[in-house]
């Protein structure tokens, strides 16, 4: 492992009774970079962060952060990493500044040091105006930065989270991660979900039923799929193909039919959009052309759609929330 890694995974192996979460899963992390988890439900990214944060000990392969083995250095590892769960990890009822101060005790923290450091932390996430507010008070947005504040409280070299801008809008996200980017040489792993998200890392891992379909920066795994994708839906879908393909051939272009969508792949898929409405119009319900995004390399490795069951929201409280 050379200084330039954060994290070396090989072989990782991880399964709930007959169930395996993780299948041979490995990967490197540089140091100072951002390292994006990305998986449907199911994927084991969600174990593959439990792994990570040490939450669960490793049960096949080995891994190595910051210079440490998670299965011998598991309490060193956690001194040094910061932890932000989906779940909130703040108590509602106490302020802002006051949710910092007993995190830093929790730390280890104390006097004029926690001090400087709350400081420091309520400047970077831009909260200093809001220290005496409740956190019931605040919105979700503002809440996950008192977490992200509370999390580098003990200037970890890497932090982790999980699922970390789930419920939060386009413009609270941008904040979070204006507050973890605005760290020099930090290290962020994070799982996600949301395809906008996840297209911001600096390396992504695609992940599958616990196995890691695709990997690479962001924009080169999209290029792979081509230069365009044209989704056409139709009554019968496979004939379509057929009929396609026998009018207008398929040269320079790739065409499959999932689950009931015909899906051509190529750099001049538009011009076949005013030749096939001209000729199968009538047999198609609807026709759809874009660039690659990250469902199609997902769509692409695994000829399945990504399909996410998000969790229900939690139901709202009576007080209103500061904006």
């Amino acid at each position: 492992m050379t200084e330039d890694t954060a994290v070396r995974a090989a072989g990782l192996g991880f399964s709930y009774g007959d169930r395996a979460a993780l299948r041979d899963v490995s990967f490197e992390v540089r140091r100072g970079t951002v390292h994006g988890f990305l998986g449907p439900n199911g994927s084991g990214k969600s174990t593959l962060f439990k792994l990570l944060s040490t939450l669960v000990p490793l049960q096949q392969g080995s891994v190595s952060m910051l210079g440490l083995d998670l299965g011998r250095q598991a309490a060193a590892i956690r001194a040094r990493i910061g932890v932000v769960f989906q779940s909130p990890a703040v108590d509602k009822k106490l302020t802002v500044r006051e949710n910092l101060h007993y995190g830093g005790l929790l730390l280890g923290l104390s006097g004029k040091d926690l001090g400087a450091r709350i400081d420091k932390m309520l400047a970077a996430a831009n909260l200093a105006d809001r220290a005496r507010d409740r956190v019931e008070e605040l919105s979700g947005g503002l809440r996950r930065r008192v977490e992200i504040a509370k999390c580098m409280l003990g200037e970890p070299d890497l932090v982790l989270l999980d699922e970390a801008s789930t419920g939060l809008d386009p413009a609270a996200r941008r904040d979070m991660w204006a507050v973890l980017k605005s760290q020099p040489g930090l290290t962020v792993l994070f799982t996600t979900h949301l395809m906008d998200e996840a297209a911001e890392a600096d390396q992504l891992l695609l992940l599958d039923a616990g196995a890691i379909v695709a990997a690479g920066r962001p924009k080169d795994l999209m290029r792979e799929v081509g230069g365009q994708v044209l989704d056409i839906e139709a009554t019968d879908a496979d004939a379509l193909a057929r009929d396609i393909q026998q009018a207008f051939g398929t040269a320079g272009s790739s065409s499959a039919v999932v689950e009931g969508t015909l899906r051509i792949e190529g750099e001049r898929v538009h011009e076949l959009v005013p030749k096939v409405m001209e000729r199968f119009g009538e047999r198609v319900q609807r026709l759809q052309l874009g660039h690659p995004s990250l469902q199609d390399v997902f769509l692409k490795k695994t000829g399945k759609r990504f399909i996410v069951t998000a969790p229900e929201p939690a139901p709202k409280k009576g007080r209103r929330r500061r904006s």
